[in-house]
């Protein structure tokens, strides 16, 4: 039989029309657990090859059509999503350039007939690179006082220590974290340019370096977390020695910082929204709040309401309390004591920055922390690019619903630019049609029922329309970790991700203010600080769009 064009609707006895629907959605459910066990069964076969020592099997994308799309999983959205957009026109590549010097060519005056009139002249910019060494003999003075019994040595220029310049150690972080070149092929690039240096003296300005910048790191992400209400997090698989770890992503369209942890759990996110300086705990009406929504025994909750209330504790001391009081909690009511504390301390302190507005992902661990959460619409998309239908009736359905989900994006898109209360209204209501759309595909009403239960989140940005949709920012930003760990096999200690985190975030933070890191580092290397710190430049810039956007940006 074919399914391709067959419509049970078609059928006009009804018992029979219920029971056809009824067998075709057990196709499309025998045919989803087929194509999970393929995939199973290929993570097996290349875990077993692994071990065997034998080559990877290479991923190949599928040789296309709709056939074998679930083959390649793509679940891109980019086309469906974006409008078409009319060609704006580009700034020159001449415009953005610095003239260095001028030099006027002239034309060889025998070649000249008599007659020749001078006509002014014709420009051509050329660009070209000059790279040369810059090595410096010091002759430092040298005084002896006999008088004191002492010697006075004068002092090298700031950024000179060691045997390197500011400029080449700059450079060598440039290199690392913003080009993602390996120290090895760093050394090669010097040795060729003529410097004389050693992969051991590469890691060693790298980590002094970018130890010294960790500072700027932490301030320029408590003033990313001040310049805006919201904020928007994704994290990403890591290693470190080769253990499986997690670096989370927090960013605004004025910065991005990463964290690396070995763990992506609650309590780790808390932190991270923490400023990493170690958590805190109490308990108050929020923590309550949270222990009865995760449904810890009566009994539990006796004890620890006989504790004293709003007291800030530290971990050591929050940890100790529960071993002594309740040392029966199991791992998972432990775990519920810890962050509904941790929750309740964060949100009661005064010295961090505490997020109002999440932009994130539906992953259980970023659910609680905030007053609020705006869920991507992009990832919601992806759930419904996963369906992969067998039944070309489902397909019509699956195809005809996706048009409308992104064509409802679209007017939250629109939405964002005149948000009025009407229009609000509207979408409202419009949400709720679009997500009771009747279907016989039992996979599309069952995703369509998850999604219409995330409605409040879905639609956070008619409540505040500078809120991003997606979390595009963040998965961007996670995926800048990607290529330095795959040239450089990621760090081997915890202080060497945090120097990795650190130097990423100074690079994506930069490149978002239109800072040119060269410039900024090589400022820093040498102690000039005649630019202002990152940390300012995300507040002044906030503080102007700030400025610029007041009264245009809520519905009135």
């Amino acid at each position: 039989m074919d399914l391709a064009g067959f419509n049970p609707n078609q059928i006009e006895d009804e018992g029979a029309r219920q029971a056809i629907i009824y067998l075709l959605n057990v196709v499309e459910k025998q045919q989803e657990e087929l194509e999970r066990l393929r995939g199973e069964n290929e993570r097996l076969r290349a875990e077993n090859n692994r071990l065997k020592g034998q080559a990877k099997r290479p991923k190949l994308p599928p040789a296309g059509g709709e056939q074998n799309k679930r083959a390649g999983q793509d679940y891109s959205s980019e086309k469906e999503r974006q409008q078409s957009q009319a060609g704006g026109k580009k700034r020159g590549k001449k415009e953005r350039l610095k003239i260095d010097r001028e030099e006027i060519v002239r034309v060889e005056r025998e070649q000249l007939p008599g007659d020749a009139e001078f006509k002014g002249y014709e420009e051509v910019i050329v660009q070209d690179l000059k790279i040369e060494t810059d090595t410096v003999r010091f002759r430092k003075e040298k005084w002896y006082s006999p008088s004191e019994g002492r010697s006075y040595l004068a002092q090298l220029p700031w950024g000179y220590e060691g045997q390197f310049g500011p400029r080449l150690k700059a450079w060598v972080v440039v290199f690392a974290f913003a080009l993602n070149v390996s120290e090895a092929k760093i050394e090669d690039f010097l040795e060729t340019a003529g410097v004389s240096i050693s992969s051991g003296q590469i890691a060693a300005i790298i980590k002094r370096e970018i130890g010294q910048l960790a500072p700027e790191k932490q301030a320029l992400y408590e003033a990313g977390l001040r310049s805006t209400t919201w904020q928007q997090l994704d994290d990403t698989g890591a290693k470190v020695n080769g253990q499986a770890c997690y670096t989370q992503v927090v960013c605004n369209p004025y910065y991005t910082a990463y964290f690396t942890n070995p763990g992506k759990g609650r309590l780790t996110v808390l932190e991270v929204l923490w400023g990493g300086q170690g958590l805190q705990f109490c308990l108050d009406e929020l923590a309550w709040a949270y222990l009865a929504e995760c449904g810890l025994p009566q009994k539990y909750q006796a004890v620890l309401a006989s504790w004293p209330q709003q007291q800030m504790l530290s971990r050591e001391q929050f940890e100790a309390r529960l071993q002594a009081d309740l040392p029966q909690l199991g791992p998972q009511q432990r775990k519920w004591v810890l962050e509904g504390a941790g929750i309740a301390a964060y949100h009661r302190q005064q010295t961090w920055p505490v997020i109002e507005c999440l932009v994130c992902d539906d992953a259980g661990q970023f659910k609680r922390i905030v007053s609020d959460l705006a869920l991507c619409w992009v990832h919601e998309g992806r759930h419904y690019q996963k369906l992969s239908p067998l039944v070309g009736y489902h397909q019509q359905q699956l195809e005809e619903f996706r048009g409308r989900f992104w064509a409802y994006y679209r007017q939250l898109r629109a939405y964002q630019q005149q948000p009025t209360l009407t229009e609000q209204d509207r979408l409202r209501q419009e949400f709720d049609q679009l997500f009771a759309t009747p279907t016989d595909y039992e996979a599309l009403a069952e995703r369509l029922a998850k999604t219409k239960a995330k409605k409040a989140d879905l639609l956070r940005v008619l409540d505040h329309p500078q809120l991003p949709l997606h979390n595009n920012a963040a998965e961007l930003g996670a995926r800048q970790r990607k290529p330095k760990e795959n040239i450089s096999y990621g760090p081997r200690t915890t202080v060497g991700a945090s120097g990795w985190d650190t130097g990423l975030t100074l690079v994506a933070t930069a490149r978002k203010l239109g800072v040119n890191i060269f410039t900024y580092l090589h400022d820093r290397v040498a102690h000039l600080h005649q630019l202002p710190s990152l940390a300012d430049l995300i507040l002044q810039k906030a503080t102007a769009d700030q400025a610029n956007s007041a009264g245009h940006s809520q519905p009135p």
